[in-house]
């Protein structure tokens, strides 16, 4: 999980900028102010249109990062952000999967107090107290919350140019964002048929009844839990306990320990791990193709 500790002891990793840097690829994007306008990136990548997008839902006006192939309907995709939110890394991870045949949505999850990009990288999220500065922000996200998100981002999504409705939808989700897409599928069961959690926090709540474990029964989508090898050293028994839920309610689900720490799958983390991404890629491909067919 996201826990301070644990970004205490990446905050003595060295994170190489130049590398990171070179994982650009297309230069970032700042997700467009409140309001209905939309901001178009001005180097896309050969095939693929981005743009900085705003929409309103029940709790104000949700801003995020949109990509997806230059022509013809494709599958749509929401991608909720680990705990640094919008950043180059995440809008790379959403290119790469635009550029696979998906219409990707990054969220902004907190926009009820801020928008666009908070920080740049981890090193930033590190170096400004990033922990302490989103604590208050995070607070607001519970299952209520991400539920109510969900339904007003399916909505949008479904009125996109480019976006196949004769599809399911997916959604993955890093660190915190790994509970957000049980909850989506769990929100918008009809559309949302495919959820894969990479490196997820909080997915076994036991003395909570919004527990993501405890929703299963909600939701009809395939699912991936990828989890991190020393978050499962920590809590070992949450997979077991999560797939038993899972079998239970007659859902799909792939629960497996990866070869990686907390936060292999992001580029610019101290824990990436390129093997151990190239994986994950792969095995999310592998469920969107079969599950939103």
């Amino acid at each position: 999980m996201c826990e301070e500790s644990k970004l205490a002891e990446w905050a003595k990793a060295t994170i190489s900028r130049r590398q990171f840097g070179a994982l650009t690829g297309a230069a970032a994007l700042a997700a467009c102010a409140s309001g209905e306008a939309e901001s178009v990136a001005q180097n896309p990548l050969p095939g693929l249109k981005e743009r900085g997008v705003s929409f309103a839902t029940a709790d104000g006006t949700l801003d995020g990062f949109f990509v997806q192939p230059e022509s013809g309907n494709h599958p749509a995709v929401i991608l909720w952000p680990d705990i640094a939110s919008i950043r180059e890394a995440k809008r790379n991870i959403a290119r790469k999967l635009a550029q696979a045949g998906y219409a990707v949505l990054v969220v902004n999850p907190y926009y009820r107090d801020v928008t666009g990009e908070q920080f740049a990288d981890f090193a930033t999220f590190i170096a400004d107290g990033g922990f302490q500065k989103v604590g208050p922000w995070r607070k607001k996200l519970d299952a209520a919350a991400i539920m109510r998100d969900a339904t007003a981002i399916v909505d949008w999504l479904d009125r996109q140019d480019g976006v196949d409705q004769a599809h399911g939808i997916g959604t993955q989700g890093y660190c915190m964002g790994g509970p957000f897409t049980i909850w989506s599928a769990a929100a918008v069961p009809t559309r949302i048929k495919a959820a894969a959690s990479f490196h997820g926090g909080g997915l076994v709540r036991p003395d909570n009844p919004m527990s993501p474990h405890k929703l299963l029964d909600k939701v009809d989508a395939s699912l991936l839990i990828a989890v991190a090898q020393d978050d499962d050293a920590e809590a070992p028994a949450d997979k077991t306990t999560f797939a038993e839920a899972a079998e239970a309610a007659k859902v799909g689900a792939v629960v497996t320990v990866y070869p990686g720490d907390h936060g292999w799958m992001v580029a610019d983390s101290p824990a990436y791990d390129a093997t151990a991404a190239a994986r994950g890629e792969a095995d999310l491909k592998a469920l969107y193709a079969a599950a939103l067919a």
